[in-house]
């Protein structure tokens, strides 16, 4: 009988080993310095900033499953606005339609010319839930076309426009610094294509995200923004414009990596606050 209970005892732990084995892993979740971290010892670090830029790749669905469980577990620790990159100022108006109840989710699709094709599967989640739980939404990027009108021209090409339509981004004139590391890798790898003025439109649009989020702080509100990682890693970007304008604030940074191993590469230290290694082979939303 002994005999049978140890036959028995063995069999389990094989069959919990071989599960344990098979278990696979989408993410995993490191501190800037290389350290794994939990997502509870995360969200307890987040909670005591002021803003939080969570840096995704657009087409990844775990950034996007982590992005609505962050904003839902810090909405319920008190209040919280939510901002994208994904959806332009000049969509501010239907945006508030929306979380009013005074447009569906077709209505919305309808009236907002800026959302993106992806908008329905990875943004309109989260869109539902600050209006579910009452959130404000920010629409925070400049629209397009003045982006593209910057790299035609620079910022000069800004000048004589109407002054209704300088009010849809940053206030001019825009600051630039072409040797921040990320627009001077812009530069050097787009030289003698344009590459200046590519980098004055990723400027434009930086700062654009930065104004609307500090013209939309509140006192005791979080500010979760969702973003490009490229837009906010190595603590420049949006991030850079932000410290300028509200250097009094606590920031907190998420940069997305992909990897086969789920391992934080040197390289990929430092990128952020908290950095998302995501499988390498996870499936693309589009």
């Amino acid at each position: 009988m002994v005999k049978k209970f140890y036959l028995i005892v063995l069999l389990l732990g094989c069959i919990i080993m071989t599960a344990s084995a098979q278990r696979k892993s989408a993410y995993q979740l490191y501190t800037s310095k290389g350290k794994k971290v939990t997502y509870g010892k995360m969200l307890k670090k987040l909670q005591k900033a002021d803003v939080i830029l969570f840096g995704e790749f657009h087409n990844n669905p775990i950034c996007h499953w982590l992005q609505w469980e962050l904003a839902a577990d810090l909405s319920e620790e008190g209040s919280l606005t939510i901002g994208a990159e994904m959806v332009e100022t000049n969509d501010q108006d239907a945006i508030n339609q929306y979380l009013a109840d005074e447009l569906d989710e077709d209505g919305l699709d309808s009236v907002a010319k800026s959302l993106w094709s992806n908008h329905k599967t990875d943004y309109a989640p989260v869109l539902k839930l600050a209006k579910d739980r009452n959130l404000s939404f920010i629409a925070s990027n400049v629209p397009r076309k003045y982006a593209r009108l910057v790299f035609k021209e620079g910022f000069e090409g800004l000048d004589n426009l109407p002054e209704a339509e300088k009010k849809l981004m940053a206030s001019l004139p825009i600051d630039f610094d072409p040797e921040l590391p990320g627009y001077k890798n812009m530069l050097e790898m787009m030289a003698g294509h344009g590459g200046e003025h590519i980098a004055k439109a990723q400027a434009l649009k930086d700062a654009t995200m930065a104004e609307r989020i500090a013209n939309n702080l509140q006192a005791g509100v979080k500010f979760l923004h969702l973003n490009g990682t490229y837009h906010s890693e190595n603590y420049e970007g949006i991030l850079w414009y932000l410290q300028r304008a509200r250097p009094d604030l606590k920031y907190a940074t998420i940069a997305t990596v992909t990897d086969s191993d789920l391992t934080l590469t040197e390289e990929n230290q430092g990128l952020a606050d908290f950095i998302l290694v995501v499988d390498d082979e996870m499936t693309p939303t589009y």
